[in-house]
């Protein structure tokens, strides 16, 4: 069985932690806050006192934490987990982030003879506690095939969509095209609102219509009871819109619907909503409405 260290216990690094635990692998997890990794101790992890120490014995490190910042922190300098890994360590990174960061950080690996992926997923906190997330790879097929039991530990669905870096470019796209989603379906919805249609009326009408998306499906009914309970944080998607927006340059392609859309979020995390679920962005609206 491979050892696997888990580098970020957050919403989803804790449940893919634990979901690599129940499926029998011996896992070492390091969190810079120490204290959200003791509770692993009791479900049979080791805990490692810097990323580095995580992966001194692991077959794999994968990591999951909120951006580049974050992720060079778990990778590089003395401490960090390129020091610690052997040659021939699978090293994965399933954070959101710039493809110029992955592909920096493919390359440092490279340097240390250890294969790379960059595997962000598709899913939220249900589907990390579930063991039903969907990784979207980029890196070389063989050493996918190396890590799919890890992988299948965590997820329900793997696509291989090309060389380093293209999981990181589609978990943007994929990102962009869910925010800019919400942005519009909460102007709808206070539109609704504020013109006095009765909203018992409308969620069904939208989600059960054209408009209703996944994303939509899931989001329209909380909008309009104001649940704001933390799934994806509304900071992290203003992040990806903006790690997007950054990508969309570097290929010259336009996306002024989605900086529209970051900008709404903006306005909502500046007006103390960051922590919130991202469909919190309803709550920038609402005092221009």
């Amino acid at each position: 069985m491979q050892r696997i260290a888990v580098l970020g216990l957050g919403i989803m690094g804790g449940g893919m932690a634990r979901n690599l635990l129940k499926a029998g692998f011996d896992v070492a997890v390091y969190n810079r806050t120490a204290a959200k990794a003791h509770p692993f101790a009791d479900q049979g992890a080791q805990i490692a006192q810097t990323p580095r120490d995580a992966a001194q014995n692991a077959d794999v490190v994968l990591s999951m934490v909120a951006e580049d910042n974050a992720s060079r922190a778990m990778w590089l300098g003395q401490d960090g987990a390129l020091a610690g890994a052997k040659p021939g360590t699978v090293l994965i990174e399933s954070s959101t982030l710039t493809t110029g960061w992955v592909r920096e950080l493919a390359a440092a690996a490279q340097e240390r003879g250890c294969p790379f992926l960059d595997a962000p997923v598709r899913g939220s906190k249900v589907q990390a506690a579930g063991g039903e997330l969907s990784f979207l790879v980029g890196g070389a097929a063989a050493v996918l095939e190396q890590v799919r039991p890890v992988l299948e530990a965590m997820g329900s669905r793997i696509d291989h969509l090309g060389p380093v870096g293209s999981g990181t470019t589609m978990k943007l796209v994929n990102n962009m095209l869910s925010g800019s989603q919400i942005a519009l379906l909460a102007e709808g919805l206070l539109l609704a609102e504020r013109a006095g249609l009765d909203m018992d009326k409308v969620v069904p009408l939208l989600i059960n219509g054209a408009p209703g998306s996944p994303i939509v499906k899931g989001a329209a009914a909380r909008i309009v009871a104001r649940d704001y309970t933390t799934n994806f944080a509304l900071r992290w998607m203003h992040k990806d819109l903006t790690y997007a927006l950054d990508e969309a340059v570097q290929h010259k392609v336009p996306l002024p619907l989605v900086a529209a859309a970051r900008e709404v979020f903006g306005m909502a995390m500046g007006q103390g909503h960051a922590d919130e679920d991202f469909v919190a962005v309803v709550e920038a609206l609402r005092p221009q409405a």
